[in-house]
């Protein structure tokens, strides 16, 4: 079994050591799903462009930028890109995040982060009239790096 990137041998955290290891091309798609009534989501696919989707979606695009600031052990990186889409589906809304940077260490983090709270923004601006929504399969569908040219 390997172990644990951020705890040492004495079993204390630690900040991981990315400092010797080469500048790379790194991208990350994680995926999020809001699970809804039938209604709520018609409700949703319905409002003028701008409410509750545009703003779950820059949300989402602000969490990936302060990933360093919210997850105590993560390395703040410098993102040259984040792209957050949201599909309403018959009874659910299916969040695409993806985060790219040329750093040492990977992002994988601000694409969860950023399907996550995209979520969490989509359920607080349902709430209201679906209490039985539940935020669900946040999960990373790829990790890619790539030497720096």
């Amino acid at each position: 079994m390997r172990e644990l990137s951020h705890v040492d041998e004495s079993g204390s955290v630690r900040m991981v050591d990315v400092g010797g290891k080469p500048q790379s091309r790194r991208r990350a798609v994680a995926r999020a799903r809001v699970t809804m009534a039938a209604e709520t989501a018609r409700t949703l696919r319905e409002l003028p462009k701008g409410d509750a989707l545009a703003t779950a979606q820059v949300a989402g695009i602000m969490a990936a930028k302060r990933t360093g600031e919210l997850i105590p052990l993560c390395h703040p990186l410098p993102l040259t890109h984040v792209d957050v889409r949201l599909d309403v589906a018959p009874d659910a809304v299916e969040i695409t995040a993806a985060a790219e940077t040329t750093a040492q260490t990977g992002v994988e983090m601000e694409a969860l982060v950023a399907a996550s709270v995209a979520a969490l923004t989509i359920y607080d601006m349902a709430k209201a009239i679906d209490k039985d929504m539940a935020i669900a399969d946040v999960h990373l569908v790829e990790k890619t790096k790539a030497p720096v040219e």
